[in-house]
């Protein structure tokens, strides 16, 4: 999908409807809500190489923000309100970071915001955009700080394989593809489509041959390298000729599908609790909006011996019905002053 061709036509749209920055706009309105990817071909297409050099933190601030504005057909308005979070309307931050550690001052991360993260350089140009959501920060917090809103209990483990509910949410079913489809020209990061998301039932009979499997353990406190060795098996044995993760929710964005591996007893669901009804940062199909609880969870359970992983387990359900299987731990609040360190390649590409 171009992004930034999509993106312009509702930069367009948004100019024509003479919108402010605080009009609502509908999450996944076909013609003027911008999705992430397409948010952040835009902001990179008209911010990149803007010279913020000379200017004191807040009237930087100020600058970018009118940038921003400009970037996306939105009048500047004549003075920014104190808005949470400020572009109100398209539900995005701007953090303008020169260095890698982002600090979110008096509030808690929010599920349901995006969080536009721009890089400035040595000499204060603008040489990057990345837009990512409060549950894809989360788990980048590395100082044991920022408390896991959200957790589960994995238990009772009987079986190799468990379909814990045999039909996907009403939403998703009306959206069934009704052939057999052939992912190998897909990418699991793709938008989903109609004609192109599998029912439940085939995804659970497309997993089953990943039981028995092992892989390389990469280290002791390597859970996210882990996570992506059995991610690149989901994508393979889902019928994708390619691997593909953008570190965003869900996994398997093409298919709904978030992939969850266990070693422990406890999932960490940070941000997102599955059976929230809270609209995804994507467009609606067929006029339908996709909601968090819409999204199907793999769980696999495994153990690791010696340098090796090896998955005995599968359970699969929708997030509506999550934790009629996975019983929630009661999560603590985020602290008011949250600081995470962004990985050194954050705003590779």
């Amino acid at each position: 999908m171009n992004y930034l061709k999509s993106a312009l036509s509702k930069v367009n749209n948004i100019s024509k409807a003479t919108l402010s920055i605080y009009d609502e706009v509908e999450t996944g309105d076909n013609n003027l809500w911008l999705i992430s990817q397409e948010l952040e071909a835009i902001l990179n297409h008209k911010l990149k190489g803007l010279d913020l050099n000379g200017l004191a933190l807040r009237t930087r601030s100020k600058v970018v923000k009118i940038e921003v504005c400009k970037a996306l057909g939105y009048k500047v308005p004549k003075s920014f309100k104190k808005t949470q979070p400020r572009f109100s309307g398209q539900k995005f931050d701007t953090y303008v970071q020169k260095s890698n550690n982002l600090q979110v001052w008096n509030e808690d991360l929010d599920l349901s915001r995006r969080y536009v993260l721009i890089k400035v350089n040595e000499n204060n140009f603008i040489t990057k955009v990345k837009v990512v959501s409060g549950s894809d920060l989360a788990p980048l917090d590395t100082t044991g700080k920022l408390t896991q809103k959200y957790q589960a209990k994995l238990q009772n483990i009987e079986n190799d394989f468990e379909l814990v509910c045999e039909n996907d949410t009403e939403n998703i079913t009306t959206l069934h593809t009704k052939s057999t489809i052939n992912l190998q020209d897909r990418s699991p990061i793709d938008e989903p489509v109609l004609g192109e998301i599998l029912s439940i039932n085939e995804i659970y009979e497309r997993l089953k041959p990943i039981i028995g499997q092992t892989f390389r353990n990469p280290g002791i406190d390597q859970e996210r390298n882990r996570g992506a060795e059995l991610h690149k098996l989901v994508c393979e044995a889902l019928g994708y000729s390619n691997y593909h993760d953008n570190g965003q929710f869900p996994d398997i964005r093409h298919q709904l599908l978030e992939v969850k591996l266990q070693t422990a007893a406890t999932i960490d669901l940070g941000l997102v609790s599955p059976n929230s009804e809270t609209p995804l940062d994507m467009q609606k199909i067929e006029n339908i909006t996709i909601r968090h609880c819409d999204v199907r969870y793999v769980v696999f359970y495994g153990f690791i011996e010696k340098d090796i992983v090896k998955v005995t387990n599968l359970i699969l359900t929708n997030g509506a019905n999550f934790y009629t299987r996975f019983p929630k731990f009661e999560g603590k609040g985020l602290n008011k002053k949250i600081q995470i360190s962004l990985p050194s390649n954050f705003f590779d590409d």
